[in-house]
């Protein structure tokens, strides 16, 4: 048995009951870039149920669906990356991470920066490419680190790889990993290295997110524990902290991630590989890119029969998100949203309607159903309902 589990990191279906308490209520991320892109269309999602979930231009709901599909709220507090794959994969967060609109306290600053040898600037919600343009500069000529976090649970640390070097980057972050707990444990430290000019400055693709540990049994931990292989494609390592994964290795984007999962694909035949496609966040959802976001939807939609066709009689093909981004939204942040579930194998019985689920959990439910091995805590086994049971 081998389930591929992908995340389309912030593809949306339509704004959560409780949108409205995170100033979300009408946002849809799927819908609102097909009404506004050009040549968009996703003829392979759509066959899988896409369509059925969210009609919208281009992903037509009248057409053979030959997999199962449904879509998840989450009970997570909150709308943060860490939480939605911790609750996807069985462990729900009721109350959200702690986040810092005012920047982080000055005392808490002042041991970093005595910690890591260097000062800093910034310490304030901002753009990640805004922030280079008005910081970098200085940066360059000072060496302080450059400091900043965002509507969501994250500390962030921008650096030049020609200023501070990869390797310390990532120790200034694990020392800032070690030091953000209690009232301060963000979800997330985040390195960001840029390269480039004044005016002209590039994050590159050698980001690393330091998770805190997830705070109960996931459904990695429990196919590791079975013996099993759990294999971790792009970010997903970070997200859980490296922690029950047999194997893992990064990825510079979107369409690097479809060829490591199919390599991964080629050396794993059990198991679980768990792959993020991070560029509809990071590129393109925050940076408010409704054309990048649909021309990056329509590559993957291209790719997707190659996955497809190497799935063998017991495997299983699961597509989803972890939280909405629409990029027509106000702000830059994401936006909090229902996720799309779509499943596919020969074990699965076509058009096969799973409805509206009331946690993320389901999805990681199935996944372990589906492996033979224990379940998690949350959620309900999808299962029996794929199979026509």
């Amino acid at each position: 048995m081998r389930v591929i589990w992908i995340v389309l990191d912030s593809f949306g279906v339509g704004s959560l009951p409780d949108a409205a308490a995170y100033g979300d209520a009408g946002a849809n991320t799927l819908l609102h870039i097909a009404e506004r892109a050009k040549h968009f269309a996703l003829p392979n999602l759509a066959a899988l149920g896409l369509g059925k979930i969210q009609p919208a231009p281009g992903v037509p709901a009248d057409v053979p669906v030959q997999g199962a599909w449904g879509k998840c709220r989450e009970r997570s507090a909150g709308k943060d990356t860490t939480a939605g794959h911790w609750e996807m994969a069985g462990v729900i967060t009721p109350e959200k991470f702690p986040t810092f609109p005012n920047g982080f306290p000055q005392d808490f600053i002042d041991r970093f920066e005595k910690a890591v040898g260097r000062g800093t600037l910034g310490n304030k919600v901002a753009s990640g490419t805004v922030i280079l343009d008005e910081l970098g500069a200085e940066h360059m000529r000072t060496g302080k680190l450059i400091v900043y976090t965002s509507a969501d649970s994250v500390f962030q640390i921008a650096a030049h790889e020609e200023v501070v070097p990869l390797a310390e980057l990532y120790h200034i972050c694990e020392t800032a990993r070690a030091m953000l707990t209690g009232p301060l444990g963000v979800g997330r430290v985040i390195a960001r290295p840029f390269i480039g000019q004044p005016g002209h400055f590039t994050r590159t693709p050698n980001r690393r997110d330091f998770s805190l540990e997830p705070v109960g049994v996931t459904v990695p931990d429990l196919v590791k524990a079975a013996g099993l292989p759990s294999v971790a494609v792009g970010k997903i390592h970070d997200i859980f902290a490296g922690r029950g994964l047999t194997d893992s290795i990064h990825t510079d984007n979107n369409m690097d991630g479809v060829d490591k999962t199919l390599s991964m694909m080629d050396k794993y035949h059990e198991g679980l590989i768990y792959t993020n496609l991070v560029d509809y966040d990071m590129v393109y959802g925050h940076r408010r890119d409704v054309q990048g976001y649909a021309n990056a939807l329509v590559a993957f939609d291209e790719r997707l029969p190659q996955i497809e066709e190497k799935l063998g009689p017991d495997d299983l093909l699961l597509l989803t998100a972890d939280h909405g981004c629409d990029p027509t939204w106000h702000g830059t942040d994401h936006t909090r949203e229902h996720i799309p579930m779509l499943f596919y194998g020969a074990r699965v019985k076509p058009d096969t309607d799973l409805g509206v689920r009331e946690t993320y959990a389901d999805e990681g439910a199935t996944v372990a159903d589906f492996l033979g091995i224990e379940k998690p805590a949350a959620g309900v086994s999808l299962l029996p309902i794929l199979e026509g049971k």
